[in-house]
């Protein structure tokens, strides 16, 4: 192999210019989780914002792992990580960036009317269309198409051509999960203001953290019917928070990462956290 080919030698030239990067492993998906990890037992990224390493100096955490730090890079567990890896990952969102995932010629020639002009890169069966500003990511936008940006990773492969351009609404709506038509329309549910005049209560640090410590518990404890709870406790969670605008990224990260460690997958429960906001008319 040329040694400029090498992951870490791309790894270290991405985290250069301000990429998060992470070693892919065979299948082109991140390392798991190290046994002192596993199931987020260390408690994983308080903050989704700042993509790295927990504590642990392993490669874990997915997406959150991403690093620009070439210490980190350059390390005895990420040199052992680095051997075994096929390609590079990064951390779109972290760079401040969205890549929209093409996934055949037909959502190319889609993009190709419907969104403007961007950087591209080809891929295996596809092409990276690379905007410049971060946003929620989402798959199965719609025929071939993923978002990849904050909370997601996505596969280096190359710098690519043409001028980036700045993030367009057109791509913002994708991420909007659009009510069935199949469904009754969503019932709005009314958030009592509590004391105070029409203040919101939540802002009170406790109060909220010991709401989103509950629904985290009850996620974790859940021992059957694991999409349901996770349904239903984000439900919960926004019926309470969701309209006066105390939830953060970071208490969303926190509730992805607990259903996570129950075996769901990132898109259920993205998918899960846009229902209840639909059911919620949020």
């Amino acid at each position: 192999m040329n040694e400029s080919l090498h992951p870490q030698h791309i790894a270290l030239s991405l985290a250069a210019s301000g990429v998060p990067v992470l070693p892919l492993r065979r299948g082109k998906v991140p390392f798991g989780n190290c046994p002192t990890c596993a199931d987020n037992a260390c408690g994983g990224r308080p903050n989704m914002k700042t993509p790295g390493p927990c504590r642990c100096p392993d490669v874990c955490h997915a997406w959150a792992a991403a690093t620009t730090d070439p210490a980190v890079i350059l390390s005895p567990p990420w040199e052992a990580a680095w051997r075994r890896a096929v390609c590079v990952g990064y951390h779109p969102g972290g760079a401040g960036l969205t890549v929209v995932d093409l996934d055949d010629v037909d959502a190319i020639a889609w993009a190709r009317t419907a969104l403007p002009a961007t950087r591209t890169v080809a891929t295996t069966r596809g092409e990276h269309w690379i905007y410049l500003g971060a946003m929620t990511s989402r798959n199965a936008v719609r025929p071939g198409v993923d978002i990849k940006s904050t909370m997601a990773y996505a596969r280096y492969l190359g710098p690519g051509t043409g001028t980036m351009a700045d993030l367009p609404d057109a791509v913002r709506a994708l991420a909007v999960k659009e009510p069935s038509p199949t469904r009754p329309a969503p019932q709005a549910v009314t958030v009592p203001a509590g004391p105070g005049r029409g203040e919101c209560p939540h802002r009170t640090p406790a109060y909220l953290e010991r709401g989103i410590e509950m629904a985290v518990q009850r996620i974790r404890e859940a021992s059957s019917a694991v999409h349901a709870t996770v349904y239903r406790t984000f439900l919960a969670v926004l019926s309470r928070h969701g309209r006066c605008g105390c939830l953060t990224d970071a208490h969303v990260f926190r509730l992805f990462a607990a259903a996570q460690s129950k075996g769901e997958r990132a898109r259920h429960c993205a998918d899960a956290w846009a229902n209840a906001r639909t059911t919620l008319g949020l």
